[in-house]
């Protein structure tokens, strides 16, 4: 079986993390935003009927993959074309799917595929080990979790290499799995591709979602990549300057310093979105 998971994914600014024990269950609302629970009850009853059960595995690290699929291709070797793609490995764990990921072309790691996810996630262990430092200075942003939410460091990974296709300036939370795993691959990378996933053959293909520019794609891309684009970001901000009001209403605290830091971190990147979208052509109606 295939499936295609759309171009943008756009969810609250959270990262819901995949629990070890017992099922879970996963809800999507009015507004397309995705729920994850491990308590049936605590989702409304008219989303009951449609809410997906998922029964992850007691244990997501892989044994080690082929030191091959993560290797370096000749400086010769012909580049996939960009309408097919490029095809990496996945291992699966139950209703997980993982991949080996290369991190600022340094560190190896085996994260896990989540579509739900809005960013991608590394455990403290492999920030260390990628000399990211994280300090009074490192944004926070909040963060959604099966035991409610959390402020989380937010740090920008040099290079995401995943076989021969490769994405730089990747946003990604610093946060442990409460399974121990590696982390995740979440939206900051995978919004960048169009992703089919191959259940039978254990594949996913990476397409870049950029082509030729033309009149109905500036800067070659559809109006679905560039709406996503601009409601994800400002949905980022939004959801930030809540989470600021919630700490201004509980007194002064340390953590707002770093809100304030996301939220200039983040007008700032939408700021140049509507920079790049402008000199792309971009109509006024695809960036509401």
């Amino acid at each position: 079986m295939r499936v295609i998971i759309p171009l943008v994914i756009i969810l609250v600014l959270a990262v819901i993390v995949p629990s070890s024990y017992g099922e879970m269950y996963k809800w999507v609302d009015e507004k397309g935003t995705v729920h994850f629970t491990d308590d049936l009850s605590n989702i409304p009853e008219k989303y009951r009927e449609d809410a997906e059960t998922r029964k992850p595995s007691k244990e997501i690290r892989p044994p080690e993959m082929e030191e091959k699929s993560i290797s370096s291709p000749p400086s010769d070797a012909p580049k996939p074309s960009e309408s097919e793609g490029a095809e990496v490995d996945l291992l699966r764990r139950g209703e997980i799917w993982i991949t080996e990921v290369l991190l600022n072309e340094r560190v190896k790691r085996h994260l896990i595929v989540d579509s739900g996810a809005s960013f991608m996630l590394i455990n403290p262990r492999t920030a260390r080990e990628l000399d990211v430092a994280i300090d009074e200075n490192t944004p926070l942003i909040p963060m959604t979790t099966v035991s409610g939410s959390i402020l989380v460091p937010l740090v920008t990974l040099k290079s995401v290499r995943i076989g021969k296709v490769q994405a730089e300036n990747i946003e990604a939370v610093v946060h442990a799995l409460p399974s121990g795993g590696d982390g995740l691959l979440g939206n900051s990378f995978l919004n960048k591709y169009r992703v089919t996933l191959d259940s039978i053959q254990g594949k996913m293909t990476l397409a870049s979602m950029q082509g030729e520019p033309s009149p109905d794609r500036p800067g070659g891309y559809g109006r679905d990549f560039w709406t996503g684009q601009f409601r994800f970001y400002n949905r980022v901000v939004n959801d930030l300057k809540k989470a600021k009001q919630r700490y201004e209403k509980s007194g002064a605290s340390p953590e707002l310093t770093r809100l304030n830091n996301a939220i200039r971190y983040f007008e700032g990147q939408l700021s140049e979105l509507d920079r790049k979208a402008s000199f792309a052509g971009v109509p006024r109606n695809w960036r509401e």
